[in-house]
Formats: structure tokens, sequence, C-alpha cells
């Protein structure tokens, strides 16, 4: 059967936050996902929330979907 093999993703679905904004909440969810997924080649930001307290922000949330590889 020659050729070369197709790959074969998987997307997993996270929350991550941080009290900095949402692009560090990103980075931070990002960050948490390559401690236990490899092969990740991309990712889309589903949704983005804050806390507020006291009529600030106090934190930043993401939910995100990441997309990796699958390994043989």
């Amino acid at each position: 059967m020659g050729g070369k093999a197709m790959a074969v993703a998987r997307v997993t679905e996270i929350t991550a936050s941080s009290s900095k904004g949402f692009h560090e909440a990103v980075q931070e969810g990002l960050r948490r996902a390559a401690k236990t997924l490899r092969g990740i080649t991309g990712l889309e930001v589903i949704s983005q929330k804050a806390k507020v307290s006291d009529g600030k922000v106090i934190e930043y949330r993401v939910s995100l979907k990441i997309t990796f590889v699958l390994e043989d």
C-alpha cells in the first residue's frame, strides 16, 4: 500500500485564566496544554469572559480548543 500516511488530529477544549489580560490567559492555557499534549498545531479561542469586582476586571478567562496531531 505505499504512499504517505495521513495525519490524524484531535481537538480538546480547555479553559484558562489570568489576572493580567486575555492574551496572557491564552498563553497560560497553551503553556499548560503543552505540558501534557505533544504535537500541538493550533488553537481557537472559543470565548472570552471576565470576572468583575468593584467595577474592575479581576480575572480574564478564555475557553480554547487545542488541536494536536496523534502520534503513531
